[in-house]
Formats: structure tokens, C-alpha cells, sequence
């Protein structure tokens, strides 16, 4: 069979074209299939924040409607006593202090502050919506920008009855809404609250506070009232948006809405498409790489039968004078490729060996990194509960429901622990924030305090007076101080005297440095090398992965960790990246 030129090109342009009908074919249905997955997650995101928003509101409504039957409220009349008024002040002060409310005042029907947590400076109380339903026996909810205060807030006005039934007063509470959408910022996907009025109330994008929606033009306007570039489609029961608002914002997105009328908002998102397209182009691509290639095979093989017709006829022509040298020829080729085929099994099952043993130590890597760091907050857990107990003895139940309180938030840690570990595993990075490393410091001297005082470790710490600021993962940076505490603590073990210092120092970076009076490190080149331990493993709860792990979190902070012995004991340094409003205004 001889292959005309003319064939040839046929083929080639016939398999191009069947290659990008069917790319384009599985991109279309990828596609689809991708934006439907990113729908549902992308639901299931925006029903999770706003319960999470609505139950952050509701404790704060709860509390104004059982406080405002309060003995000392009731008794509340203009002119207001001194006494009566301090006493007041107290309570509302202990209740705002405890739901973290940004005021809590006590107002009659003359909208009259009668008592406050804080100083008011409320004025017109008795114009505003909230008070005039609260004056009709209601509840009273509303939004806005709280003048003598200049911020976001949420209101919830709950009236006070006479005993005849008449509405005499309301206790009112203002909730600071930057607090509470603070645990968004920067997240993902893209959330808006908007009001009835069309304005954007709350979002995890600050850039796009007080835009405003008009729904009858389909479009956006900006806090100065320009336009924005957005425009619309509809792809099945999907809405997609078209967006340029800036880096943070996708270009395209799909749009969701879940209806709030207890509160008169309309919880949105806008989930970005951009991963379900590159997941469509890379199924494309993958289906134009499996075309293309049973091509090239197809034409290769026509190729090769080419040749061989080719070599057929050379043979028939020379048949009878080297029958016996094409016969030895022809073994000797087939031995050669009888060889190469074996050689080519035996590489495919030691590369499948080598990537399964690849698969194993990535494994063992993950779950000995998890146990290690799982292990010191199980251990501060079973102190705590153990000291809840003695607590709950002695009738010291404040104590105790602190350190309940200790639990809850060490389980929250553990949860956080384990994905930081697995994004670690993964090379993954968070996004970093500005971080007081002093408190993150005080919190991880918090949690070894209990084992320190019972090694009867003496600690030398002189806290700085002010915040010092750094570029870090508040979480990942406490991993790696209660790792190095941990480690110092069991250094000094068998010491007889034990010290354990802290210092932070600002020169151009940020030093965070651990020493203890320990008997130093054996071999101080090795220590941030995996599976590196100086203890034995009888009488370690790790593997050896801790200071390693570390050693990668501080990298990916930007900064670096180096350890070594001095004359009184190991010596560990922390070097991070100071906070610069710069960097603070890039993340």
C-alpha cells in the first residue's frame, strides 16, 4: 500500500478537524458540568453565611427583648436618679461588653436616653424607624450609618410595657457591622447584602460598600453615583454576570440571591467561573491530546506498513539470492523487539512501583505531621478538663466555664490545625493578615502555662507595651511558638535548673527568640530535617516532622527560623516580616 501525498494531507487535515469538534464538544459539556458543581457549592456557601449573619443578629435581638423586663429598667423615669442611673449603666454596660455590642441605651417615650452603657450622644431617637415601631408595641429593626458613632450598624429597638399594657419605653442595641463581617474579609466566594433600597450593606469586598443595584436599568452604580461595567445573561435557570470592579472581584461570576425579610436585606453572591473554565479547557485539551495522538499513531502505522510494502517488493526482487540473509534478519528483529517490548514492561511496572511509593510517603508524611500537631492541644484539652473538674468541686463555676470556654476554642484550634496541615502538605498558602505577634506569643504561653508551672519552669518575658505588628498566619505562627515552647520544655526535663526565655526584638525584621537552659542540640545542621528528633520515640509523642513543618510555615510567611545551642542551652530565632500599610493594602 503506497501513501499518496495527496492521502496524506487528507488524513492529517481530516484528523485536525475531528480533533476540535470533539474539544470543543467535551469543553461545551465540561463546562455546563463545571458551572452546575460551582452552582451548588456556591448555594451551599451563600445559605451558610446567611444563617451565620442572621444567627450573629439574633443574639443580639434576643438579648435587648429578655433584658428590657429588667427590674432596674422598669423603674427607669425622667428625670433619672444618680443611683438609679449608675446601676442601670452597669447592667447594660455588663451586657454589651458580653454580646459585644456597639452601644446599649434605655430611652422613654420622648426618645430620652435614661440609662446607656457608654456615653450617648444619640440624638433624634424618637424620628428614627426602629423607635417609632418600637413605640407601637413591636420590634423595632434598622440599618444605617450611626452619626455620633460614623459607622455601619443594626438596630433593634425592644419596647418596655406598662402594666396597663402602654408601651412606656425601648431598650436599644447597635450592633457594630464591621465586627461581624469581619470574619468574611477577603473570603470566597464574593458576598453582597443589599438592602431594599438597592445599596450594598455588608460584603466581604470593602471595595464595593454603598454601590448601589437598579434592577430596573441592570446595572451597578458606585458610592459617586457613576456607572459600572456590568452587564447580564442567562444560561439555563443560571444568571451570569460580567464584571470589571477590580482585581478581587471575578470577571465573571454566577449570580445567587437568598431573600433576608427578617432583617429587609437580600443576601447575594457572585461565584467566580474562572476555575470551571480552566477545568473545561483542560478536559479539551485532554480529549485534543487523545486525537491527536491516535493520529500520529494511525498515520505512523500506515507509514510503517508504507515501508514495509516498500521493503517487500526490494525482497521479492532478490529473493533467491539472499533468502538465508533476510531470514537470519528477520529473527534477529524480532528478538530485538520481543527485547524492547520486555524492556518497555519492565520500566512502565517500576515507574507505577516508584509513584505508589511516592503515593505511601506522602501518606505517612501527612498522618505523622497531623498526630504530632494534634497531640499538644488534646494534652492542653485534658488540662483544662481535668482543672474544670477541680473547679466544679471547689463551686468555682466562673473558672470552670472559662475553661470550658478554653476547650471549645482549642477544639475550634484543632479543626484549624488540621487544615492549615494539609494545606502545608499541599504547598498550599493562605492569605496573610496582619498579626500582633505579642498576643500570638501570650497565647501560646497561655497553653504551656499549666506544664511549665508543674516542671516548676522559671520564665523570663518581658512583654512589649504595644502591639508589634507582622505579615503571618496568626494560626500557623502559633503552631510553630507552642511547638518550639513544647520542645524547650521537654529539653529541660532533666535539667536541674530551668529557664525558659522569650524576647522580641524589632531591627529592620521582627525576632521572635526561645531559649532554654536545656542540655542543647546534639547536631544542630540536621534539626529542621524530616523525621529528625533528639528524643527517643518511646518518650516523644512525635515523629520528628514538628520542627520541620515549622520550618516550612515560617518560609511561607517570608521569613526564616534558625536554631542552635549557646552555653547555657538551644537557642531558637524567628525571623518575620514587619506589617507595612503597603503590604496591608496589596493583600
Amino acid at each position: 500500500m503506497i501513501i499518496r501525498p495527496q492521502f496524506r494531507l487528507l488524513l492529517i487535515c481530516g484528523a485536525l478537524v475531528v480533533s476540535f469538534i470533539l474539544s470543543f464538544a467535551v469543553w461545551q459539556v465540561g463546562y455546563r458540568q463545571a458551572r452546575e458543581q460551582s452552582a451548588l457549592r456556591g448555594k451551599a456557601d451563600v445559605a451558610l453565611a446567611v444563617d451565620w449573619l442572621t444567627a450573629q443578629l439574633q443574639r443580639h435581638k434576643e438579648k435587648v427583648v429578655l433584658l428590657v423586663e429588667h427590674p432596674l429598667l422598669e423603674q427607669l423615669q425622667y428625670p433619672v436618679a444618680d443611683a438609679q442611673g449608675r446601676a442601670a449603666g452597669d447592667l447594660l454596660l455588663e451586657a454589651a461588653d458580653k454580646t459585644g455590642a456597639l452601644a446599649l441605651f434605655y430611652a422613654d417615650r420622648e426618645g430620652r436616653v435614661l440609662a446607656s452603657a457608654h456615653q450617648s450622644n444619640m440624638s433624634n431617637i424618637k424620628e428614627t424607624e426602629y423607635f417609632k415601631r418600637a413605640m407601637d408595641g413591636a420590634l423595632g429593626v434598622s440599618h444605617g450609618i450611626s452619626e455620633p458613632l460614623g459607622k455601619r450598624v443594626f438596630y433593634f429597638a425592644a419596647p418596655a410595657f406598662e402594666k396597663s399594657g402602654k408601651v412606656a419605653a425601648a431598650l436599644i442595641v447597635a450592633v457594630d457591622i464591621e465586627r461581624v463581617e469581619a470574619e468574611w474579609r477577603g473570603g470566597s466566594p464574593t458576598l453582597l447584602f443589599i438592602d431594599e433600597a438597592g445599596s450594598v450593606f455588608i460584603s466581604n469586598r470593602s471595595e464595593l460598600l454603598f454601590w448601589s443595584r437598579v434592577p430596573e436599568k441592570n446595572q451597578f452604580l458606585d458610592p459617586q453615583g457613576q456607572p459600572a461595567e456590568f452587564s447580564s445573561s442567562k444560561k439555563g435557570d443560571l444568571e451570569i454576570w460580567n464584571l470589571d470592579w477590580g482585581p478581587y472581584i471575578p470577571r465573571q461570576g454566577l449570580h445567587l440571591s437568598v431573600p433576608m425579610p427578617s432583617i429587609g436585606l437580600s443576601g447575594e453572591a457572585i461565584i467566580d467561573l474562572a476555575p470551571a473554565k480552566r477545568l473545561a479547557w483542560l478536559q479539551a485539551a485532554v480529549m485534543a491530546a487523545v486525537c491527536l495522538g491516535f493520529g500520529a499513531i494511525t498515520l505512523i502505522t500506515l507509514d510503517r506498513r508504507h515501508a514495509l510494502a516498500q521493503a517487500n517488493m526490494v525482497l521479492e526482487e532478490r529473493v533467491l539470492a539472499r533468502t538465508m540473509a533476510l531470514s537470519d534478519s528477520n529473527t534477529s528483529l524480532r528478538h530485538e523487539i520481543k527485547e524492547r517490548k520486555e524492556a518497555e514492561l519492565a520500566l512502565k511496572r517500576a515507574q507505577e512501583s516508584l509513584i505508589q511509593a511516592e503515593k505511601l510517603s506522602a501518606l505517612g508524611q501527612v498522618s505523622a505531621g497531623i498526630s504530632h500537631e494534634l497531640n499538644q492541644p488534646l494534652m492542653a484539652i485534658q488540662q483544662y478538663a481535668e482543672n474544670a473538674a477541680d473547679f466544679i468541686e471547689q463551686n468555682r463555676n466562673a473558672v470552670a466555664s472559662d475553661n470550658l470556654t478554653q476547650i471549645s476554642s482549642l477544639a475550634r484550634r484543632m479543626a484549624r490545625i488540621i487544615t492549615n496541615l494539609k494545606a502545608f502538605v499541599r504547598n498550599e498558602n493562605e492569605p496573610m493578615t496582619r498579626v500582633d505577634c505579642v498576643s500570638v506569643v501570650e497565647t501560646a504561653l497561655e497553653l504551656v502555662q499549666t506544664r511549665r508551672e508543674q516542671e516548676s519552669v522559671t520564665l523570663i518575658w518581658e512583654k512589649p507595651e504595644k502591639p508589634i505588628w507582622i505579615l503571618a498566619g496568626e494560626v500557623r505562627l502559633g503552631q510553630v511558638l507552642i511547638n518550639l515552647l513544647t520542645n524547650a520544655l521537654d529539653a529541660m526535663s532533666e535539667s536541674d535548673s530551668k529557664t525558659l526565655q522569650l524576647d522580641i526584638r524589632v531591627e529592620g525584621q521582627v525576632f521572635i527568640t526561645v531559649q532554654d537552659s536545656g542540655p542543647g542540640i546534639a547536631q544542630p545542621e540536621k534539626i529542621f530535617d524530616p523525621f529528625y528528633s533528639t528524643k527517643e520515640v518511646s518518650a516523644s509523642d512525635g515523629l520528628g516532622l514538628g520542627l520541620s513543618i515549622s520550618y516550612g510555615l515560617i518560609q511561607s510567611f517570608g521569613g526564616e527560623i534558625k536554631g542552635g545551642n549557646t552555653s547555657n542551652g538551644a537557642k531558637f530565632t524567628v525571623a518575620l516580616k514587619p506589617f507595612t500599610q503597603t503590604e496591608g493594602a496589596d493583600g
